[in-house]
């Protein structure tokens, strides 16, 4: 059974279905112009861990059925909201003050007009490859898109995505849409994932 942390910052309870371990498994399918379709079976460990600034750690690792890495991604998500004092940065500046979330009447001031709320993800992967996603959270499901993708002069070609997590009957499904290797956007993965706490 999930329990809430006590402590869990106000800013991030639209994020509480996602917190986290979750494990399953999932499908690659995607056109690569150079080996055509390819269609692989993958295992997924993902977490979201809440942070007392008010952000939520993200962190997955794809292996294939013997174990072998396939690809990690680490990031950070939030509330779309204007920085305050409360917040540090940049750098290693900290933040002063209070909190510009602190109540729950302070958290609705943020609910778009779908009745969500806006929100930002920051994600990074290990080959070369950082992500900015804007989208929003409306109860038990997460739609975001890319606003830009910044690849190093070494990565492979990889110039927007969209992704999709929803709970389901207890499961976590997701849905990850890319344009890359010369593709336009189109599907790439899907998974189902169940909760792996401990």
């Amino acid at each position: 059974m999930f329990v809430l942390p006590d402590d869990l910052p106000i800013e991030l309870t639209p994020f509480a279905f996602l917190i986290g371990s979750w494990k399953g498994s999932g499908v690659v399918s995607y056109k690569d112009s150079a080996a055509g379709a390819q269609e692989i079976e993958f295992y997924q460990d993902m977490s979201f861990a809440p942070l007392e600034t008010g952000k939520l750690e993200y962190q997955s690792r794809v292996t294939d059925e013997a174990g072998k890495l396939i690809s990690s991604e680490r990031g950070y998500w939030m509330i779309s909201r204007p920085s305050n004092e409360s917040d540090s940065g940049p750098g290693l500046l900290p933040g002063s003050g209070e909190s510009a979330i602190t109540v729950r009447e302070d958290l609705e001031l943020w609910r778009n007009k779908n009745g969500g709320f806006d929100i930002e993800a920051l994600i990074i992967h290990p080959n070369g490859v950082a992500e900015l996603y804007f989208g929003q959270i409306k109860g038990a499901r997460v739609d975001i898109a890319t606003d830009a993708v910044l690849r190093s002069p070494n990565a492979k070609e990889y110039s927007s995505a969209q992704r999709m997590w929803g709970l389901v009957d207890g499961a976590l499904l997701w849905a990850w849409d890319m344009a890359a290797l010369g593709q336009p956007l189109g599907s790439h993965a899907s998974a189902r994932l169940e909760r792996n706490d401990k």
